[in-house]
C-alpha cells in the first residue's frame, strides 16, 4: 500500500508565500510523475504542476512564474513553493503520484487527502 501525505497548507494574505510538502510512504522503487492538483469550491480539480522523475516540469498557465515544483526522489517527496499568492489560489491542494512501482506492485494513480490553502485579500 502506498500513501501520500500532504502538509504545509494554511491561511495567508495575498502576496504571501506558502510551501507545500508531500511524502509518499510504502514499498516504492520509483515514482514516474509527482504532481500537484487543486480544487476550489464549486470548480473541477485542475492540474497545477507536474514533475517527472527526471526533472521535467509543467505548470498551469495561472501559476507560471509564481509556483515552483521540486522533488526529492530519494525521499519520495514532492514540494510546491507558492509565491505571490492570490485569492484565486484558494483551494484544496492534492498531491498525486503516477506510475508508482514497487518490488511486486504497481499503482497507476495515488492521491493524497489534500491540504487547504486559503488566501485572503
Amino acid at each position: 500500500q502506498v500513501q501520500l501525505v500532504e502538509s504545509g497548507g494554511g491561511l495567508v494574505q495575498a502576496g504571501g508565500s506558502l510551501r507545500l510538502s508531500c511524502a509518499a510512504s510504502g514499498s516504492i522503487h520509483v515514482i514516474e510523475d509527482m504532481d500537484w492538483y487543486r480544487q476550489a469550491p464549486g470548480k473541477e480539480r485542475e492540474l497545477v504542476a507536474v514533475m517527472t522523475r527526471f526533472g521535467r516540469t509543467t505548470y498551469a498557465d495561472s501559476v507560471k512564474g509564481r509556483f515552483t515544483i521540486s522533488r526529492d526522489n530519494a525521499k519520495n517527496s514532492v514540494y510546491l513553493q507558492m509565491t505571490r499568492l492570490e485569492p484565486e489560489d484558494t483551494a484544496v491542494y492534492y498531491c498525486h503520484a503516477a506510475a508508482v512501482r514497487g518490488p511486486v506492485s504497481y499503482y497507476s494513480d495515488v492521491w493524497g487527502r489534500g491540504t487547504q490553502v486559503t488566501v485572503s485579500s
